[in-house]
């Protein structure tokens, strides 16, 4: 019982990311209105739980790697001061990226206990976000122009192209969902992970683990926030930074959803593995950057012409103090969580036999054999 109270955090997280991130899916489409508020978070719920349940685990390794909180007080606290940070941020109406958040809070922590951040780790995954955005505007770019020229040479009628525009933000935003749901439930779910409870079931031919167990729970709660408190975060990205045309919300939305998806995917990183091919990360990457990436794109390809750059410096002044702000709260609550409410956030047996050559060790930790290391 004890674990569903400390889970709170993580579905207020998912819930923030819903209202946030997620959102940014269908954001184009709602925001030159082709597609109503209800019909784009309906498709998007459903997707973002199936991508978070079936290829949900391709970025955790990496966030892992940057820390790995060993202690379910400390992951409530954890993931409670990203989900603060995201909330904040949402009220302020910015797409505030969660992956950065998250990251920042886990930084915290292993500050506060002592461990040090792998620097490589770390510039792994900030030279993802950046490479994201950069994707993000150039596929946006270069399909914008493929779609010109299309559009020239086959001389679609209007109403006809209307149609298609809106089928395409609708399978295309499934797309995104899905890769969305793959990509980011890590930032949600993924420090329960290696303290989660629940153990694999398996239904007929299906097995299924205790990992989608704790990821389906973060979708759900991504799924809430997408229809309660999203639309606001959608006309920001659909409407402030630049007036998008049907067709061009739609080459945003693709540019995003392909980029979420390098990131995301781990039979793609797998199959250009055995080729000898170079591969993409798998990094939790932003989508509100992907968007804002997109729309950035799109305005080079159109001249920068209406482009609001206030807007854009105000969205890019967000994500540079998101995980230094996500960084100060989960400190401070660290240290009020085990020193005034007498909690502990972090075992200490488990970071020490971290930090030595373990030679022998029983099965529960309580008699090891270690040296320091060299």
């Amino acid at each position: 019982m004890i674990f569903f109270l400390y889970l709170s955090s993580g579905l207020f997280l998912g819930w923030s990311l819903g209202a946030n991130d997620a959102a940014n899916v269908f954001g184009t489409a709602v925001g030159t209105k082709m597609l109503k508020f209800r019909f784009a978070a309906i498709i998007a719920s459903i997707f973002v739980i199936l991508g978070a349940v079936i290829s949900g685990a391709g970025a955790s390794e990496t966030l892992g790697a940057l820390g790995s909180v060993n202690k379910i007080a400390g992951a409530f606290i954890v993931v409670l001061s990203a989900a603060i940070t995201v909330y904040w941020m949402t009220r302020l109406g910015l797409p505030v990226s969660t992956s950065q958040a998250i990251v920042g809070a886990i930084i915290a922590w292993n500050l506060f206990v002592g461990i040090q951040t792998d620097i490589n780790v770390l510039s792994k995954i900030i030279g993802s976000w950046i490479v994201s955005l950069i994707l993000a505007a150039l596929f946006a770019l270069v399909i914008y122009r493929l779609v010109i020229r299309f559009k020239l040479l086959l001389k679609i009628h209007l109403f006809r192209l209307d149609a298609y525009t809106r089928l395409g933000l609708i399978i295309v935003g499934a797309f995104g969902a899905y890769s969305l749901g793959a990509n980011n439930i890590v930032n949600v779910m993924g420090v329960f992970v290696s303290i989660s409870p629940f153990h694999a079931i398996t239904l007929g031919p299906l097995n299924f683990t205790s990992v989608q167990q704790l990821f389906l729970i973060g979708g759900i709660a991504i799924a809430i926030g997408i229809f309660t408190y999203s639309y606001r975060v959608m006309l920001t990205v659909g409407k402030s930074v630049y007036k998008l045309t049907p067709q061009t919300a739609l080459i945003v939305v693709l540019a995003e959803s392909l980029v979420l998806f390098l990131f995301a995917s781990r039979g793609l990183h797998d199959f250009l593995v055995s080729h000898g091919l170079p591969t993409f990360p798998l990094v939790p990457v932003s989508s509100s950057q992907l968007v804002i990436g997109a729309v950035i794109g799109i305005g080079i390809a159109k001249k920068a012409r209406n482009m609001k750059y206030r807007v854009l410096g105000k969205i890019g002044l967000g994500w540079i103090v998101t995980p230094v702000i996500s960084l100060l709260i989960c400190f401070f609550s660290l240290f009020v969580w085990q020193n005034v409410f007498t909690q502990d956030v972090v075992d200490r047996e488990v970071v020490h036999i971290q930090d030595c050559d373990v030679k022998y060790c029983s099965n529960d930790y309580k008699n090891c054999e270690f040296h320091q290391p060299h």
